[in-house]
């Protein structure tokens, strides 16, 4: 696993839970926040425009997908989950897409999740802060402080994130470095001083006059820099990239996921990041940041057709297995929730329940579902939808 340039917040913490005492550590390397520094004064227009037409347009084939399926839900819900995986894992959180998507069939029946590892809860929990800060702009909440507290506060709520502070800003002098080496590379924005650029940072994100892409783009290493919270930051930036490319109208829903592609290049990501401080390199950092966006929008799109195409096959296979006029609304349900207990489907796929159950029993007779639990007491069967989970698993 490469630690190199590894967040603190994800190998040790702000000071005070560092895994040694700071004096353990070497500074040899060591970048400060650019202070006053921010937003930049002046960019290499001329350096970004082609990156920054080449980013724009292919969002917008993206985002003309989305738009064309007459239920973005069933292709958005797991590639939610897919981005909780990938984004926690640049963390040193290691899940599996299996895993999440089984916890939150758990979450959704009366008996509850069992036996859930704690990595498994963070990265549901991050999809749970995604979902929720998704539906906020969505019901035309702004990007704020507020918002951003609120994120946090979810994704650190259960678990091993309860005792870091959740929903709070940091009280101590956080750092970036690489644990293993004993080395700091990177001194975000003190405490002191956080509380001022933070509002700063949200009346930029919603007020700068930028070209978007750039403006998103600034918004994010901005975040980074200022590490506001103990644990968590880089999921809650990247987070806020879908939020702020949806606010300036650059996707039609807050439906963009970008951490494969950082998880890639996290060697680069993070030395782009410290270049901004380092040597006042944003132009540097926007160029990539915009290649980030034009390459992730094309994976976006692959993957966005493979689950469409996927779902053209399987009509007239679902057609044919349940012989129902029903047999389209457990299509949607079970693309949408590609793992599932056999209750939740009886009482929430918007089927009666009777009709449900011999529904649920031919899909599972035709091979379409596969029973990975057998119904034990009160807990129901719980299926998996394989074709669908193949596409997502990384």
């Amino acid at each position: 696993m490469l630690l190199n340039h590894m967040p603190l917040d994800s190998r040790h913490k702000a000071r005070s839970s560092m895994r040694l005492p700071l004096n353990h550590y070497s500074f040899d390397k060591n970048v400060d926040y650019h202070y006053d520094q921010f937003p930049p004064t002046s960019l290499d227009y001329e350096r970004l425009f082609v990156p920054m037409g080449d980013a724009r347009a292919a969002l917008a084939r993206y985002d003309q997908t989305l738009l064309g399926l007459h239920n973005s839900e069933f292709l958005v819900s797991p590639l939610r989950s897919q981005e909780a995986v990938v984004s926690s894992r640049m963390e040193g959180t290691i899940s599996t897409i299996d895993e999440v998507l089984r916890y939150e069939a758990d979450s959704d029946d009366d008996v509850g999740p069992t036996d859930v590892r704690p990595t498994t809860l963070e990265v549901a929990l991050y999809a749970a802060a995604l979902k929720r800060s998704q539906r906020s702009v969505e019901d035309g909440y702004p990007i704020s402080e507020h918002l951003i507290r609120s994120a946090h506060k979810t994704l650190l709520g259960f678990g091993r994130g309860a005792t870091k502070n959740p929903g709070e800003y940091k009280s101590e002098q956080n750092y970036v470095g690489d644990d293993a080496r004993r080395e700091v590379y990177f001194t975000p924005i003190s405490p002191e001083q956080l509380p001022p650029s933070m509002e700063n940072l949200v009346a930029f994100i919603n007020g700068n006059t930028l070209p978007h892409l750039l403006g998103v783009a600034i918004s994010h290493v901005e975040f980074e820099a200022l590490h506001p919270f103990n644990d968590g930051n880089g999921r809650i930036g990247r987070m806020l990239i879908t939020l702020s490319l949806w606010n300036k109208g650059l996707i039609s829903k807050p439906h963009f996921y970008i951490s494969a592609f950082f998880e890639e290049r996290k060697a680069e990501y993070i030395e782009r990041m410290r270049q901004v401080s380092a040597s006042g390199d944003w132009t540097g950092w926007c160029e990539f940041f915009l290649e980030a966006i034009a390459e992730q929008a094309e994976r976006n799109l692959t993957t966005a057709k493979s689950i469409t195409d996927l779902y053209e096959e399987m009509k007239p296979v679902f057609r044919e297995t349940l012989n129902s006029q029903w047999s389209t609304f457990a299509q949607d349900f079970i693309f949408k929730n590609p793992v599932f207990r056999n209750n939740r489907f009886t009482t929430r796929g918007g089927i009666p329940k009777p009709t449900a159950v011999r529904l649920s029993r031919a899909l599972v007779d035709a091979g379409l579902l596969i029973e990975i639990e057998a119904a034990s007491g009160r807990r129901a069967a719980l299926y998996a939808f394989e074709p669908l989970i193949r596409l997502i698993r990384t």
